[in-house]
This record gives C-alpha cells, sequence and structure tokens, in this order.
C-alpha cells in the first residue's frame, strides 16, 4: 500500500491569509460601499518598467521566426543572464563567476527547491518572526527545526549563541516581516559562526534593491568567509516588478564544500535532472533588468515604494508608536499600541479606519503584538491610510 508523505499532517493550518480574506470579505457584506486601504500583501502595484516590457516584445518576435526561434533553454539558465547577474555582482566589487549564478523561477520556488542538497539530518535553524515557507518546506521534509527568537530588544536582529547549533541557517536582510537590516559585523559573526560549525547559511535577499544605507550589506558575499558558507537566493519580484512574470537566481559558490561533496555541481545535477530551465522571453526580458536603463527605470519604481514607507513611518512617529524596517525595506513591522494583540488591532483598523494589514503573530509566536505593513500599495491610499493612522492613534 502507498504510504503519503506523513510529514504534511503536522504542518500547522495556514490559517494566516485565510482569515484575513474572511474577515475582509465579511466586512465589505456590511459595508458594501467602503474602501479598504489594503497594506497587507506583499504584492507590487506597479506595471513592468519600459526596458522589460520592450525586452518582453521582442523576445516574443524572436520566438516568430525560424533564425531566432529558441526552444529549451539550458537548465541553468541562459548564459548571456547568467553573465548579466554576474555583472551585477561584479560592478559592486563582489567576486561571482557568472556559473556560479544559477537562474530560477523565483525566490520561493528556489527556497524550497535548495533544501534537496542537504540530508534530512540536517536541523533547521529559523530565526522568528519569520516568512512562512522557510518553516513549512522543512516540515515538509522532515527536518527538525531549531527556532531561534528575536525581539525588540535585539532589534529583530539576533547573533548566534550557544543555543543556534544547527546545519542549516536560515537569514532574509531585509528581512521579511521585520524589514530589520542585519549590519556587516553581524554579519560577519554569523558566517563565522557557520565555518567553524561547517553550517551552511541559506540567505534571502529578495529586497536588497531596497537598501538604501551605504554601509548595510546587499548581499552576504559582501563578508569574508562566506564563500565556504552560504548559499545567496534572490528575486525579481520586488526588485523589478516580477512577480507575476517570475524570475529569480541563486548563487553557489565553488568554494561551498561539504565532506567532498561541492554544492556549485550537485546543484548542476539537481536542476539538469529535476528542470527544464525558464522560458527564454522572460530570461530574455529579465536580461533588461541588469541593463543601465533597466536599472534605472526600476529604482524609479523602488522610490515610490520607499516614499509610501516614509509617509507610514511619519505617521506612526507623529504618536510615538515603535516599529523598525520601513528605511532599507519595503516592510514596517510595528509594536501593537496599547499592548493589544496583533489581531485585535488589524480588527481595530479594519473596522474603524478601513486598513487592511497583516498581523505580526501569523509569522510565529514572537510576532504576537506587532503588525506588518506592505509599502507596494499606490502612493494615493497609502497617504490616506496615514492619515487614519494618525487620526486613529494619535
Amino acid at each position: 500500500m502507498l504510504t503519503p508523505n506523513m510529514n504534511y499532517s503536522h504542518l500547522k493550518s495556514s490559517y494566516l491569509f485565510y482569515n484575513i480574506a474572511q474577515k475582509t470579505k465579511r466586512y465589505l457584506e456590511e459595508h458594501p460601499d467602503a474602501h479598504l486601504y489594503r497594506m497587507g500583501i506583499g504584492d507590487v502595484s506597479l506595471p513592468l518598467c519600459d526596458a522589460v516590457v520592450k525586452g518582453l516584445h521582442i523576445a516574443a518576435d524572436d520566438q516568430a521566426k525560424a533564425e531566432t526561434f529558441n526552444g529549451y533553454m539550458p537548465e541553468c539558465g541562459a548564459p548571456f543572464l547568467r553573465s548579466a547577474v554576474g555583472e551585477y555582482y561584479r560592478r559592486r566589487s563582489i567576486d561571482i563567476a557568472d556559473d556560479e549564478v544559477f537562474i530560477s523561477s523565483g525566490a520561493s520556488d528556489e527556497l524550497g527547491d535548495i533544501l534537496d542538497l542537504f540530508d534530512r539530518s540536517n536541523r533547521s535553524l529559523i530565526i522568528e518572526p519569520a516568512y512562512p515557507a522557510y518553516v513549512d518546506a522543512n516540515v515538509m521534509g522532515g527536518r527538525e527545526i531549531v527556532h531561534l527568537p528575536s525581539s525588540r530588544e535585539n532589534g529583530f536582529l539576533p547573533l548566534p549563541d550557544d543555543n543556534t547549533d544547527a546545519e542549516l541557517i536560515y537569514l532574509c536582510s531585509p528581512n521579511n516581516p521585520t524589514g530589520a537590516v542585519f549590519d556587516r559585523d553581524q554579519l560577519k559573526k554569523w558566517v563565522d559562526r557557520a565555518n567553524a560549525h561547517g553550517s551552511v547559511i541559506l540567505f534571502d535577499a529578495a529586497y536588497e534593491a531596497f537598501i538604501e544605507d551605504p554601509a548595510l550589506p546587499h548581499s552576504i558575499f559582501e563578508i569574508e568567509g562566506a564563500r565556504t558558507c552560504a548559499i545567496e537566493i534572490c528575486s525579481l519580484s520586488k526588485t523589478a516588478g516580477f512577480t507575476g512574470t517570475r524570475l529569480g537566481y541563486t548563487v553557489i559558490p565553488k568554494e561551498l564544500v561539504r565532506n567532498g561533496m561541492n554544492f556549485n555541481e550537485m546543484w548542476i545535477r539537481n536542476r539538469t535532472t529535476k528542470t527544464n530551465g525558464v522560458s527564454y522571453i522572460i530570461q530574455r526580458a529579465a536580461c533588461e533588468v541588469f541593463t543601465p536603463e533597466g536599472q534605472q527605470q526600476i529604482h524609479e519604481n523602488i522610490a515610490v515604494y520607499k516614499q509610501n514607507a516614509r509617509t507610514l513611518m511619519k505617521a506612526l512617529d507623529k504618536p510615538g508608536i515603535w516599529y523598525t524596517g520601513g528605511k532599507n525595506a519595503p516592510y514596517i513591522w510595528m509594536e501593537c499600541p496599547d499592548g493589544m494583540g496583533s489581531w485585535e488591532f488589524f480588527d481595530k483598523l479594519l473596522n474603524e479606519a478601513q486598513i487592511v494589514g497583516t498581523p505580526g503573530e501569523g509569522f510565529g509566536k514572537c510576532g504576537e503584538g506587532y503588525f506588518r505593513f506592505s509599502t507596494f500599495g499606490s502612493v494615493e491610499d497609502t497617504q490616506k491610510a496615514a492619515e487614519k493612522l494618525v487620526e486613529l492613534l494619535g
């Protein structure tokens, strides 16, 4: 008799966004003329930039002519895009070779697939509050999870200690949901810990383009020693509006070796076995992101989201609400006022200000009493929501 993967029975119900959807649905049924200010979902609102759209059209036309038609693409990524990403790192003085770059259909896919490289006996350390997919992917794989709590006291940026003993270490910077960003000294402590214990860091850099402080690292590979202990997973979803277009990239240095096994070589074998690569049209369009024109245009869009962040931060500053994130990240993580629970505050915002955010409890126990705002909404809605926040919290 077939035996299913019983680890799925250990998954917690994905109630967070379901509950949000149900609460907002009921509110709209009772208030059909209400306009909701949605700042909960981390999806972008601005369209793809002109350079990318132009690239999509050119690539689509290529597929209409025999002399420029492309069939199966290289499983690890088209050479032209791997080179463009590699050059993106090298322009920032980060020594990454083209064949250390792997093109994927997005960071979410890669964060799950990358676990194929590691034996199930390896424990995974996950800092909480956490992006739920980290936890769920490891539960599905039957791995033991070491939960590392973070808090306001450490700026939601905990450092390794004697209790952080795990073979796999998840770091997300800028962080989802808290928006907190590790500085160089903090990352160096994690890198040194990983190298000393033979661990591997899975570094989620999906929001690196939102960092504006020049002193903060955009990549784990800016840190000495990272090439022997880290894998970096990136995405164009928020950087360039590819949430519906889907493209990401993963960097695995050739120096990353454990027990005589080279992870770069292992990932080549994995990709050539399990994928047929990302489509030519999407890869050609993504290449435009890394041109001077594309970089200028995507940062113009990012500037809109950063302005939204400043608008919300000013609204929280007026009543003296504590928060982190915003300046170097597209998320703001605020402490709920008056000791309110995160779902209690959700209900208050919805019913009294028509604002929809994300209760921190949905990101783990350490998120209780906190609340996440996304800055990806429209400028007009964000401004109006900010005014309502000041009125409600002032």
